[in-house]
């Protein structure tokens, strides 16, 4: 027909798409994630899965690519909220302790997504981009080491919490980040 436009159908289609795939992959593991699975969960037609992507090792990087960004924007934010040393000690014990950042389901996809990387090379590159982005968050507050070091107790701790089944303590965390900063920043 001369004159008429065309409009994608569903343009939000590639987006659910990569959604669903997170979701997949927290409800039942990287190992029993399916295309099918995905596209019952997005809602759309199996075969517009391989319209968009090249294959379920491509939706799978584009899930942890979403992951990875979601939580570095919400890592950035806590962080940049600090005026001062102190201030930004209490951000970490936020994001090592508060219920905004490592979520229950995103630690779930998390650990999907540490182990899909011992595997799959684009999942490890990105894995390594975002220890990056994370530590230039904390960089503005940080030398380079003191940086490492909080990021590892950022990673690792919630991981704790998340096997103990337990809240941490919080005074316990924050008097760690303090001593870790005061020993690797000097005091003051």
């Amino acid at each position: 027909m001369a004159g008429r436009r065309q409009v994608a159908n569903d343009p939000d289609r590639k987006d659910r798409i990569v959604a669903a795939a997170l979701e997949v992959i927290v409800d039942h593991g990287v190992h029993k994630t399916t295309h099918r699975l995905i596209a019952e969960r997005a809602d759309v037609p199996l075969g517009s899965l391989t319209y968009y992507f090249d294959g379920l090792a491509a939706i799978l990087e584009a899930a942890f690519r979403r992951l990875s960004s979601t939580m570095s924007v919400h890592y950035r934010k806590v962080l940049s909220a600090a005026t001062n040393r102190a201030e930004a000690c209490e951000a970490v014990a936020e994001l090592i302790c508060g219920t905004g950042y490592a979520t229950p389901r995103e630690m779930t996809a998390l650990f999907e997504m540490y182990a899909y990387g011992n595997h799959d090379d684009a999942v490890r590159a990105l894995g390594r981009d975002w220890l990056l982005v994370s530590r230039e968050s904390l960089a503005v507050h940080f030398s380079e080491a003191t940086c490492r070091a909080l990021d590892a107790l950022i990673e690792g701790w919630p991981m704790h919490r998340d096997f103990e089944g337990a809240p941490l303590d919080r005074e316990l965390v924050l008097a760690t980040v303090r001593a870790v900063v005061d020993r690797l920043e000097g005091e003051g």
